[in-house]
């Protein structure tokens, strides 16, 4: 069974696109969209385990230059 998770992502002043772009290429990315309000990307991505998911946020998506700020968002089956 896959994990989902939902990346917010908080970026330099006009990095967004460029955010966007670069994590749209990274494995396990599902889709990436450029938002308004607090966060300025929303990433949805899917792995095998939340651990796993948790190494792509850290080891990928925060590597990204621009990012200031994620928050990683599980998605859960209630």
């Amino acid at each position: 069974m896959s994990v989902h998770a939902y990346v917010l992502i908080q970026t330099d002043v006009g990095k967004a696109a460029d955010v966007t772009r670069l994590v749209r290429e990274i494995d396990g990315v599902v889709s990436a969209e450029d938002v308004t309000g607090p966060y300025d990307v929303i990433v949805l991505v899917e792995s095998g385990s939340i651990d796993e998911v948790g190494r792509l946020v850290v080891s990928q998506v925060q590597r990204i230059e621009g990012i200031t700020r994620t928050v990683t968002c599980p998605v859960v089956n209630l």
